[in-house]
């Protein structure tokens, strides 16, 4: 567990294995954006991605699982924002993603000692190393001296 104290601006890693397939880009998109590119095989085909895709959202949650993985996380007590998401290539069955991430910055809670705001950049990649989507977010980290 990384606490607030560790982390370092410019630090990277690379990690994660995630296989996407049909079955989940349809059952995501079902439920939380049917466009037919994202339901349809034979609709999709028909359309700019000229194959199933999955939807940006759902990529942005594989990445959040990827995250989830991480085998060195950081003490996070919460999420507080996103930014400048990108979606850069489509994401197809068959894919197999991995996130590679940068600390882009730090800063102490003016209102809490006992944590601070680290802000990363994230892309996730598919197997041919091809950035699908890239963003910062920003998460509220415990510092370990009030663990």
């Amino acid at each position: 567990m990384r606490y607030y104290e560790d982390v370092e601006v410019g630090s990277m890693a690379t990690f994660g294995a995630y296989d996407v397939t049909a079955a989940e880009i349809k059952e995501f998109a079902e439920k939380y954006d049917p466009q037919p590119f994202h339901t349809d095989e034979e609709a999709a085909a028909d359309s700019v991605f000229g194959e199933l895709v999955a939807s940006g959202w759902h990529t942005m949650a594989m990445c959040m699982r990827l995250l989830t993985e991480d085998p060195d996380p950081l003490a996070a007590l919460a999420g507080v924002g996103a930014d400048n998401i990108r979606w850069r290539e489509p994401v197809a069955p068959g894919d197999r993603l991995h996130l590679h991430t940068e600390i882009i910055d730090k800063r102490p809670s003016s209102e809490h000692d006992d944590r601070g705001y680290v802000t990363t950049h994230f892309e996730g990649l598919n197997q041919e190393d091809d950035v699908v989507v890239s963003y910062e977010a920003t998460a509220l980290v415990k510092r370990r001296s009030y663990e």
